[in-house]
């Protein structure tokens, strides 16, 4: 079910959703959490509706989107209430702010954060440089952003170091949840030697892998270099290497170890999503994110 509500208020917004569950028992008992999603404009906001709705299966919650519209317009705020098949396990409400609403996108939201519920912000794209000191940001416990699609994503992961505060997290970083996984495992067998030094390649604008040369150099004692080539991370050892390597549009990977036949392992990029639904499982700090971070300052671009 979706629900129109052009030229509205905060208030007639909340007297429907109040309506419906009276009329058709909608009910918001169950939701777990508040995610407030900040886009840019109404045209990436369906994108990220699909993402959260994905995610909501295995966390109910309210979902409020923020869609920032024209400064310089007349003030008006145009709703859309979407509940049932339309919501996934989620209640949306989508919010597109016209004119000196849209500097006042904390006034906006807070009449629909769920009571004794934590909120989560996630920005799509176009994150603040200091998301804890966004309106929005101080309201969340848990403040997502996404690196990838910022205009130069290299720069936008090495500057969260200095944004960085408790419940701050990147999607980048749940990007590179399973090369973590399989790096450690791949570690974790004889000869249990030093690693002497890790080349992680790939695309330059993929800060999945400059979090993940960081994580590494958080990790070990050794120089990690970051370069531009094929998607490939490998760790060398005294008397052998380890090497995951995969096609940069593939989903299999290959894991190399000096002595030993190839193995192939499903590695395929994980969609936002997933991403989306990992990070929303904990509200804690993510220590290991920041350290990850701090080791960015350690790794070498080789150019």
């Amino acid at each position: 079910m979706i629900i129109d509500m052009p030229g509205t208020t905060t208030g007639e917004v909340t007297k429907r959703l109040v309506r419906l569950r009276e009329d058709f028992g909608v009910i918001t008992m169950g939701r777990v959490l508040t995610l407030v999603v900040c886009t840019l404009d109404s045209s990436e906001a369906e994108g990220a509706i699909e993402a959260a709705n994905e995610a909501s299966h295995e966390h109910p919650c309210r979902v409020v989107v923020l869609a920032r519209g024209d400064r310089e317009t007349e003030t008006r705020l145009d709703a859309q209430i979407r509940v049932g098949g339309d919501a996934g396990a989620a209640e949306v409400i989508v919010l597109r702010l016209q004119g000196q609403l849209v500097n006042h996108e904390d006034s906006v939201v807070i009449p629909f954060l769920l009571p004794d519920t934590p909120v989560v912000a996630w920005w799509p794209r176009g994150a603040p440089e200091f998301p804890s000191q966004d309106s929005v940001g101080r309201l969340a416990a848990r403040r997502i952003t996404d690196a990838t699609f910022a205009a130069d994503p290299q720069a936008t992961i090495k500057r969260r170091r200095c944004s960085y505060a408790v419940g701050d997290t990147d999607l980048a970083w749940s990007r590179i949840t399973y090369w973590r996984a399989l790096l450690t495992a791949a570690m974790d067998e004889p000869p249990y030697e030093p690693v002497r030094s890790v080349t992680v390649s790939g695309l330059r604008d993929e800060p999945a892998l400059d979090i993940l040369a960081g994580w590494l150099a958080s990790r070990l004692d050794c120089a990690v270099h970051r370069r531009t080539g094929p998607l490939r991370v490998e760790l060398r050892r005294s008397s052998v290497s380890i090497a995951i390597a995969r096609p940069q549009t593939g989903v299999t990977a290959t894991l190399t170890r000096t002595g030993e036949p190839d193995q192939r392992i499903a590695l395929a990029r994980r969609e936002t999503r997933d991403c989306l639904a990992e990070e929303l499982r904990r509200l804690d700090a993510d220590d290991i994110y920041a350290e990850a971070l701090a080791g960015i300052e350690r790794v070498t671009y080789d150019q």
